[in-house]
């Protein structure tokens, strides 16, 4: 099927046209509906006019939440792909993906800018610099963003596609091998996405809307945009999920929606900033990447009333397959207290079955792997066609890696991971990235890293290493030294060292039985 994706956007911004459409709190803009779609037409005819990018050709955003605002899904209606980072992730892991993607151009931050690893990484390349603010250098190839919006037109794009085929974006997974995997998307994947939450059985998207990022929008809170957007409602965004700042900002602004991760919650209550700060427009409250156990449920149910809203989705199935509504979380009885520690019901036209290892769906209430398929599901992964095939089936089925069960009543229960991701803080982490890290220091032997419960994170990064004979180093000196070599927020939080791992009869290390020291306790693994 072709579509015109700028008639799509110009027609939702001739039906709300003088409405707030978005509000940047921190470079304190806001835009109506028009004003973002014309500004959004000058930065994609900017793109092609200055920069001569075209079909097959990729840009990319290393920014901040204001700033990436001005981007985000409003540049599908033109033909170059756009490549999302993550802003937070370290040097090499960004010059990795801009080399696996090779993009063009690329639209940053005065301060990545301003870090000269990266300026003349960029220029190696042969990369245009765009920078958000104006440069304080005169530097070769850098452009100041405004100067050029101004220069351009902002007449509609005009462009037309194969919703199936043409690949919009690329992002890459938390990767399995020390590397992400690169997914490559359709616009299918995200028009259906919208359908998908629109379907869902409680309306949690109309016009009055006013929601907060606050986490990233490379990531999980970009699941929102469209959804709200179409319905009319409003994104206001602020840069760093500054606590005081957040809460400011929704009884500022009267934000009655927002998408956090649970330590976000766990922080603000333990804070007292609820008590603090007016935050009673508050009616709905996304939460995501990791779940919430039911008694902290409970007790934010108990200061907020029933607003909160879990969703489960994967980089692979974007942006959301199953949802946990408001009246989900009322609990009555010990029946609904259960139904708490569920991820909640399928969205209307995603499909989910759970098999064994064979590929053979299981009865209800068995334990195993998630496969999904659906609109929303990725085309595969770029440049990969071995996971591509290893992963997704020839019938459209992603294997998720996630094991869990369905009860009688279509609820869907995590019970734990088939594939060694962590996800501590609403980041997802993959244990072998870690592991190379650690490992890549000369005093360490073997390593192995799982997440353990943690109160705040849900889990946090956890390395059991045996050093080399003779050799001695601290917990915090490796840890120092991971720092440097992998995102701050996969750096292992504990560290012991071993005299030796549990291992199979053909040398590899058990990790299950690493995981299980921690988590015997527990009988959800995925908390």
């Amino acid at each position: 099927m072709i579509v015109n994706f700028g008639r799509l956007l110009l027609q939702t911004a001739k039906q709300f046209s003088d409405k707030k459409a978005l509000v940047n709190i921190e470079k304190n803009r806001s835009y109506t509906f028009m004003e973002l779609h014309l500004l959004t037409n000058k930065i994609c005819n900017m793109m092609k006019d200055h920069f001569g990018l075209k079909a097959g050709d990729a840009y990319g955003n290393l920014l901040e939440n204001d700033n990436n605002s001005l981007f985000n899904f409003w540049m599908l209606k033109s033909m170059p792909s756009g490549l999302w980072f993550n802003y937070r992730d370290s040097f090499d892991e960004h010059m990795y993906q801009i080399d696996y993607v090779n993009p063009k151009l690329l639209f940053v931050e005065k301060e990545i800018l301003e870090k000269e690893n990266y300026y003349h990484a960029f220029r190696k390349r042969g990369i245009e610099i765009v920078c958000m603010e104006k440069p304080s250098l005169n530097l070769e190839g850098v452009h100041y963003f405004w100067e050029l919006v101004e220069q351009a037109s902002d007449e509609e794009i005009g462009v037309q596609y194969d919703i199936n085929e043409h690949i919009v974006l690329y992002r890459f997974t938390g990767g399995t091998t020390g590397k992400g995997k690169c997914v490559a998307y359709s616009l299918r994947n995200f028009m259906a996405g919208v359908q998908h939450m629109h379907g869902f059985e409680e309306n949690l998207f109309d016009s009055n809307i006013r929601h907060l990022h606050v986490t990233p929008l490379s990531h999980a809170s970009s699941l929102f945009v469209l959804p709200i957007h179409f319905k009319g409602g409003t994104h206001y965004t602020i840069n760093a999920p500054n606590l005081e700042h957040f809460s400011e900002a929704i009884q500022n602004y009267q934000i009655n929606s927002t998408f956090v991760v649970p330590t976000i919650l766990y922080k603000l209550v333990d804070l007292g900033l609820e008590e603090k700060y007016d935050l009673s427009s508050l009616n709905t409250v996304f939460y995501g990447a990791s779940p919430m156990s039911p008694a902290k449920l409970e007790n934010l149910q108990d200061k907020f009333g029933h607003i909160f809203v879990q969703s489960y989705g994967a980089t692979e199935a974007w942006p959301n397959v199953v949802m946990l509504g408001k009246s989900d979380h009322v609990v009555k009885n010990e029946e609904d207290r259960k139904r708490l520690s569920s991820t909640g019901k399928i969205l209307p036209g995603v499909e989910i079955k759970i098999v064994d290892d064979h590929g053979t769906e299981v009865k209800t209430g068995e334990p195993g792997e998630i496969w999904i398929r659906g609109g929303c599901v990725a085309k595969g992964y770029y440049k990969n066609e071995e996971e591509t095939n290893a992963n997704f089936t020839h019938d459209g089925f992603w294997k998720s890696g996630d094991i869990a069960y369905m009860d009688e009543k279509g609820y869907l229960f995590l019970v734990d991971r088939k594939k060694d991701m962590i996800i501590t803080g609403g980041f997802n982490v993959y244990a072998i990235e870690v592991e190379n890290a650690l490992n890549s220091h000369p005093a360490v032997q073997q390593s192995v890293v799982v997440g353990i419960p943690h109160e705040k994170w849900g889990e946090s990064v956890h390395a059991e290493v045996i050093l080399k004979n003779s050799m001695q180093i601290s917990e915090q000196e490796l840890i120092t030294f991971t720092k440097d070599k992998i995102g701050k927020y996969k750096v292992p939080k504990s560290i012991h060292f071993v005299s030796e791992l549990p291992l199979s009869t053909v040398g590899k290390i058990l990790r299950r039985k690493v995981k299980d020291k921690y988590w015997k306790e527990i009988g959800r693994k995925v908390n």
